[in-house]
């Protein structure tokens, strides 16, 4: 390197990390519009345009960093993790059109992930930010618990009827509405994810909680987004919770006094399902699984168990680049290990795989599986060479990401717009809150 371009990186390393006063209210403004998908989109994507417009203007004019170095680095290095499957999935895809706009849809994330990691970058937006996301939680599980009384969402009936009142018609269509076995909370019957939903965002309250309140504090949001996650009826969202109460308990309360909180959970889970016929049913679903039965363990999975095989039979049939992005839909039929047998999930044929590693496999190949495992890799190193004090704000969002792609659990698709946006959200959290470093007030 020249002695001049040794100045220009050092003159470079130097320019202040300078956040967005926006940026912050941008992220808050994507989860709470969540319950409205249409409107969550829509912020994602003029995000995603002013982001990249801000980098190209601060760029020009060379007037600060809006992340450090190894921050640019991490997440643009995550998002082609994430996007890079879907490019190489499309040659010799099932529906190539369709992989091929996928991926060309989802160039959007780059400039969304860069501007969500500098919203967290300097201490007042990290504290904006996670401090938000901690009330919004809150104020859905508030919500939620209303409804477990009463059966009522107030903020699913106020966002309802502002619908019908300015389109004419409501929220769900009849023919979207879930089965009623599920508590659905702010996101409304015909979007079933509440308890999933609750379970990943839940480190951000959790951890508020425990810092402001200590024990007692964290004691009562467990408590109250244990039994709205525990409500919502989706088996992949006690697990996830089940995992951050752990995480976030442990270093708080200790082994013992955990394991003791953790029975007095087991006992009021059994209590509520005496209370609740549909969760009662759905313990009993889970616990044909011990039966060893493979009928039992397919009913108890509500069907996965088929969805799973096929699965493998998409991955015998394309093992390099898969049946590309978003194409399981299209070859499950022939995949389908009992196509003369109805569907435990219903009509019609399964969607994705319902498992993170099973989904990448099937439909980006081992090519796919690489990439995320490399991105995993990169995201873990950061995490272990990163200062004590890093780790220690960047927490909740690491929680927050870990557990949503624990690979030892069911899922929602990951290349889908919404739960796609969530995952990257939540990697875009965790890359600016712990390698942003800057010190500025945004």
């Amino acid at each position: 390197m020249s002695a001049a371009e040794a100045s220009l990186s050092s003159r470079t390393a130097a320019l202040p990390v300078t956040g967005w006063r926006w940026a912050p209210a941008f992220v808050l403004a994507f989860v709470a519009l969540w319950p409205m998908p249409g409107y969550a989109e829509a912020v994602l994507a003029l995000g995603a345009l002013a982001g990249l417009g801000r980098v190209l203007v601060v760029r020009m004019r060379g007037q600060g960093r809006l992340l450090s170095g190894p921050a640019w680095a991490l997440s643009s290095a995550l998002f082609a993790a994430y996007w890079a499957p879907e490019l190489l999935s499309a040659p010799g895809a099932v529906d190539v059109g369709r992989a091929l706009g996928e991926s060309a849809a989802d160039l959007r994330y780059l400039p969304f992930l860069w501007l969500v990691a500098a919203a967290v970058a300097t201490p007042t937006g990290r504290q904006r930010t996670f401090d938000g996301l901690a009330i919004i939680v809150a104020a859905w599980t508030l919500d939620a618990l209303v409804q477990i009384a009463t059966g009522i969402s107030p903020l699913f009936w106020s966002l309802d009827h502002l619908k019908w009142r300015f389109s004419g018609h409501g929220m769900c269509a009849m023919e979207d509405i879930a089965a009623g076995d599920r508590l659905s909370g702010v996101l409304g019957p015909c979007n079933a994810k509440l308890g999933l939903v609750m379970a990943s965002m839940s480190p951000f309250l959790l951890i508020a909680a425990a810092r402001r309140f200590g024990v007692a504090g964290w004691l009562l949001a467990t408590a109250a987004v244990g039994l709205v996650v525990l409500m919502g009826g989706a088996r992949a969202g006690w697990i996830t919770f089940a995992l951050v109460a752990a995480l976030t308990g442990w270093q708080l309360l200790g082994v013992r006094r955990l394991a003791l909180i953790a029975l007095l959970g087991v006992f009021a889970a059994a209590s509520a399902a005496v209370l609740s016929p549909q969760l009662q049913q759905r313990l009993q679903r889970t616990a044909a699984a011990m039966s060893g039965d493979e009928a039992g363990v397919d009913n108890a999975l509500s069907g996965r168990a088929r969805i799973w095989q096929a699965a493998g039979c998409m991955v015998a049939s394309s093992p390099i680049n898969g049946i590309g992005v978003r194409g399981f839909r299209e070859a499950f039929p022939a995949c389908d290990p009992a196509p003369q047998s109805a569907p435990a999930w219903g009509q019609g044929p399964a969607l994705h795989a319902h498992q993170l590693v099973l989904e990448i496999l099937s439909e980006t190949g081992v090519l796919g599986l690489l990439l995320w495992c490399a991105g995993a890799a990169l995201a873990i190193r950061a995490w272990r060479y990163a200062e004590p004090a890093a780790r220690a704000q960047a927490r909740p969002a690491m929680l927050a990401l870990a557990v949503t792609v624990f690979p030892l659990n069911t899922h929602l698709a990951f290349y889908s717009t919404f739960w796609g946006g969530v995952t990257l959200l939540l990697a875009a959290l965790y890359v600016g809150s712990l390698l942003g470093t800057g010190d500025g007030q945004g």
